[in-house]
């Protein structure tokens, strides 16, 4: 089973702005669907909080201390879809940021569940 990690946007997550929390994106793990194409352990779940300034660096020190380093990040369809989009870096520069640091793929979106 695949090991994926998933970012959330925690403003869309804290506010209910059409994301209810993480359950979307855990229902798409576990039945792999939308962008996760298998069934897969969710390995660790982050939000990025605003201005996401802790993010990478928090990622990278809770894959290193957890011992369990993803297959693959997925940034969640809120953060991904977000509008208004976030004002401090576009969801492409976060996912470059994020593969730099850690050396994992970073997928677009989660899930198409509306």
């Amino acid at each position: 089973m695949k090991k994926i990690a998933i970012v959330g946007c925690g403003a869309y997550m804290d506010s209910g702005y059409g994301c209810s929390g993480e359950w979307r994106c855990l229902k798409a793990a576990a039945l792999g669907e939308g962008n996760i194409e298998e069934p897969s352990s969710v390995v660790a779940f982050m939000k990025c909080e605003c201005p996401g300034r802790s993010l990478v660096a928090n990622t990278g020190l809770a894959f290193k201390m957890s011992e369990i380093k993803p297959d693959k990040i997925y940034l969640s369809t809120c953060m991904v879809n977000a509008k208004p989009d976030c004002p401090y870096v576009t969801v492409e520069e976060r996912a470059a940021m994020l593969e730099n640091k850690t050396g994992v793929k970073v997928i677009m979106g989660t899930h198409d569940y509306h």
